[in-house]
């Protein structure tokens, strides 16, 4: 469960959702991820629209066949997982009022097998007092509460009640004596409060040598896991703290702790923690971390100590002095000089060096402005520097300060009481023009004159539309300011300007969470001559749910934006070659630029804070010239999955075998409301056999999908054998092997193949790239082009995990199914889950090579049927 984490209390903004909960080569080039005051898109084709969805239940478009999802409504973390009495329990947050996150609940599932789900009634509702977040269930076989008798135990869920007054959190006991039909919640909670906004998602087990209960519970923005113990749920003493450690990008939640054999010897145990951490994790947003160790009771000890020596090299800037020596600020924000570094915990800034850093918060996110180095001649291969602050980063053609309209032909400057010829349906955009800031809104700024189009009107509950006349585009760009909430028009309730030709939206631009408007530009060169009209839509009552726009103009050259960064820039000739950005923490990190390709050349650094919204701000600190880079902590830090869409990861308790089983939210809090299906959203991933195994050298917690897939195959395997890849792509198996729910088992032997692999899901421009890279040894999936990929700008990109081939080899189990790929690489050490949200004719599987030949050992493909079924 993720909540808004703010970092400074300046950040919130008064209409965000509260309570705590915004959760908030060819082939191998991502799209860059422009995350800045608006976001324009060229919209080509329109994606199946969630809301329309005709087909019968469990077959909609993007349905899940083989992995659990509610019949409706929305979905997120895993809860309560014990066996218990032949089933296996999977609780989950869960509201019951739509599906978008609130109302949080428990839902209920059991399975037999971990395969095929019976969805039951709501579990564990919210009330008017409080939401019930994530926890952990247990069966109490000895009594040690009193809720059942030694031969009808009861079963105890253990969860975070969210109080929707104050927001604390605390934990809670609910129990059952029905097999988890039927729940009560427990008179006396909550059993542990300990006063705190951010404590939560209790994992509760059985341990054996001390007879008692131990409770594995985040301290979330603190980057810890607490440990309890307790003889009866009720009362619990305190043990021990571990943390922070690895990947801070974000807050900690969702912990679980659990033993493992080593290569599967029982004579040697370690303990695996489990922490997940939203944002901050390996491929962006949300993602599941691991820790190695062993546990005595009382305390985790990790194998690393996460301690970390960057490379050698000479210090060029330390900021130890009272000023900034020959460094040059503009504007304000950072004032005369670096300020005093703060001990560690006390403002929420940490990981800097010695006694002084760059820190542009001077009271507040609203003041902006430069920090440049003197210029100088490039001569290291590398500048390693510490960087946190806000996730505002460069935008390649922004411009630093203002940014005014080039000349052209004002269409609508919304100065006027009405809407002139314009129209509307719907409440959102009132009877007129807003005069800036509406009642109840942060301060509007960066529009031209006194009026703007601005849907917040009786805050962000209300919807519309505002369509302008047609008019002829007779220039080769239309130019506007625009703000708002970043709710593309490919979601399912997008807040966005829409450009429409011919009844068809062919470009849309929406805002990026923030009230200050910013110049967007569209492209319409290839339409001239074409009469077209303007949609304003604002669709979406959750947080950020309105649109600002003001000043469309056509014009022969594009407008280009304001900058709203916070970042960390490297400047040759000029032009910025590259950039980094904090994380919205101010944990600072290592970053580095890779200076081998300006050798000789002339560079400045320049630290820029353009941004008055929410982590508008920067800290940077300790740069140093060396002959290797830095490596920061999220690479440092082990990861359960490499892909975007596996977090909440935790496992069964009490399985009768006594294996270790896994399961995980396939989603991610960057684009969780967004993803664009419907009556439902969100999926659980498929359950998961872990394991530590030595890989080269070093523990890997590695899984698999449990066995129990197999139950799904439908009928027998197609299989092909030692089939040499030429460079390009063929059909496997001549186009017998295609399918929209898929098992696949391969081994590759490397060639001269750069890169090689499979593209599942293909048809009409459409494919999903499940391939290695033998040059940097990794598995990658590519979704950039896997169908639906504009409603959200996190979600296109290429997720990677190192795989070191064996003996010239490369082994890969594929599970497809309609919206999702899950790609096992080796014996399960390199994982990437990742969602795609292909066309229902899109199900073509094809090999391909680059750059070179590979050879396909063998390979078995089954299709696979509804666990329904």
């Amino acid at each position: 469960m993720t909540p808004v984490f703010p970092g400074r209390t300046q950040c919130r903004r008064n209409h965000e959702p509260s309570p705590a909960r915004r959760r908030v080569p060819l082939r191998l080039v991502a799209a860059a991820a422009a995350t800045c005051a608006l976001t324009v898109a060229s919209v080509t084709s329109v994606a199946p629209q969630a809301a329309a969805e005709v087909s019968s239940p469990y077959t909609e478009t993007y349905r899940p066949q083989f992995h659990f999802s509610p019949a409706k409504n929305w979905m997120n973390d895993p809860n309560g997982l014990v066996w218990f009495q032949g089933e296996y329990h999977l609780f989950y947050q869960y509201n019951p009022n739509g599906n978008t996150w609130g109302d949080m609940s428990w839902g209920h599932a059991v399975s037999k097998d971990l395969v095929h789900w019976q969805e039951l009634p709501l579990a564990l509702p919210h009330d008017e007092k409080e939401m019930v977040f994530s926890g952990s269930a247990v069966v109490d076989h000895d009594n040690t509460t009193g809720f059942g008798t030694q031969e009808n135990p009861a079963m105890v869920a253990v969860y975070t009640s969210h109080f929707k007054d104050g927001g604390k959190q605390a934990q809670s006991l609910a129990y059952s004596t029905d097999r988890g039909r039927t729940w009560t919640k427990y008179a006396g909670n909550p059993v542990l409060d300990i006063g705190s906004t951010e404590f939560r998602d209790p994992k509760v087990q059985w341990y054996a040598p001390t007879r008692s209960w131990l409770m594995t519970v985040s301290l979330s923005a603190e980057h810890k896991v607490r440990f309890y113990s307790s003889r009866d749920l009720k009362s619990w003493t305190h043990l021990s703290d571990f943390g922070p450690q690895n990947a801070v990008g974000g807050v900690w939640e969702c912990p679980d702790l659990f033993p493992l054999p080593v290569d599967g010897d029982p004579r040697r145990v370690k303990w695996v923690l489990v922490v997940n951490i939203n944002p901050g994790g390996i491929a962006g947003g949300s993602a599941a971390q691991y820790f190695v160790g062993d546990f005595d009771g009382r305390r985790f000890t990790p194998d690393d100590d996460g301690s970390y020596t960057p490379p050698p090299g000479v210090t060029v800037q330390d900021f130890e002095g009272a000023d900034y020596g020959s460094w040059r600020t503009t504007g304000t924000a950072f004032g005369d000089g670096p300020v005093p570094a703060p001990a560690p915990g006390t403002s929420g800034t940490s990981g800097f060096e010695g006694k002084g850093l760059v820190d542009s918060f001077h009271g507040g996110d609203a003041e902006t402005g430069t920090l440049t180095s003197p210029p100088f001649t490039v001569d290291s291969p590398y500048l390693n520097f510490k960087v946190a602050g806000g996730r505002h980063p460069h935008i390649p053609g922004s411009v630093i300060g203002d940014s005014p309209a080039p000349a052209g032909e004002v269409l609508a400057d919304f100065e006027q009481d009405g809407y002139g010829s314009w129209t509307t349906t719907g409440t959102a955009f009132g009877n007129g023009p807003a005069h800036g800031t509406l009642p109840g809104q942060n301060p509007v700024t960066g529009h031209d004159g006194g009026g703007l189009v601005n849907s917040f009107l009786d805050g962000d509950g209300t919807t519309g539309t505002l369509t302008s006349p047609e008019f002829t585009l007779t220039a080769k760009h239309i130019n506007f300011l625009v703000g708002g909430g970043h709710h593309p028009s490919g979601s399912e309730a997008p807040t966005a300007v829409r450009l429409v030709v011919d009844g068809r939206t062919v470009r849309s631009a929406t805002g990026a969470d923030s009230e200050e408007l910013n110049w967007a530009s569209w492209d319409v060169g290839d339409l001239a001559g074409r009469t077209a009209h303007i949609e304003v839509v604002d669709r979406n009552t959750g947080g950020w749910g309105h649109i600002l726009l003001d000043q469309v103009m056509l014009s022969d050259t594009p407008a280009r934006p304001r900058s709203t960064e916070t970042a960390v820039n490297l400047l040759v000739d000029g032009e910025v070659v590259q950039s980094e950005t904090g994380g919205n923490g101010g944990s600072l990190d290592w970053a580095s630029f890779d200076l081998r390709a300006h050798q000789g050349k002339q560079a400045i650094v320049q630290i820029v804070d353009m941004n008055r919204g929410g982590w508008g701000h920067v800290l940077a600190d300790h740069f140093v010239a060396a002959d290797r880079p830095a490596v920061p902590s999220v690479r440092r830090a082990s990861w359960l999955d490499h892909g975007k869409d596996y977090y909440a990861a935790v496992s069964w308790e009490d399985a009768p075998d006594g294996r270790r089983r896994m399961i995980g939210w396939m989603n991610n809090w960057q684009y969780g409301n967004d993803i664009p299906t419907s009556p439902w959203r969100s999926a659980q991933s498929i359950p998961r056999e872990m394991a530590l195994r030595t890989v080269n050298g070093r523990l890997r917690l590695t899984q698999q999908p449990v066995s129990t897939v197999e139950s799904l195959h439908a009928g027998t395997s197609v299989g092909v054998r030692d089939v040499q890849i030429p460079e390009g792509s063929v059909p496997l198996a001549g186009g017998r092997a295609d399918g929209k729910a898929l098992d696949i088992r391969a081994t590759f032997t490397l060639g001269d193949a750069e890169l090689f692999g499979f593209t599942v899901r293909t048809g009409a421009g459409q494919e999903t790239v499940i391939g290695y890279d033998t040059a940097t040894q990794e598995l990658y999936v590519d979704r950039t082009r896997s169908g639906a990929v504009d409603f959200h700008d996190d979600f296109p990109g290429v997720q990677r995990a190192p795989l070191t081939a064996r003996n010239g080899k490369v082994r890969l189990r594929v599970l497809v199914d309609w919206s999702s790929v899950e790609v096992f690489g080796g014996d399960g050490e390199a994982v990437i889950t990742d969602q795609i949200f292909p066309s229902p004719d899109s199900d073509g599987v094809r090999l391909f090579a680059e750059g070179g030949s590979a050879r396909l050992d063998g390979a078995k493909v089954w299709q696979l049927r509804s666990y329904r079924d």
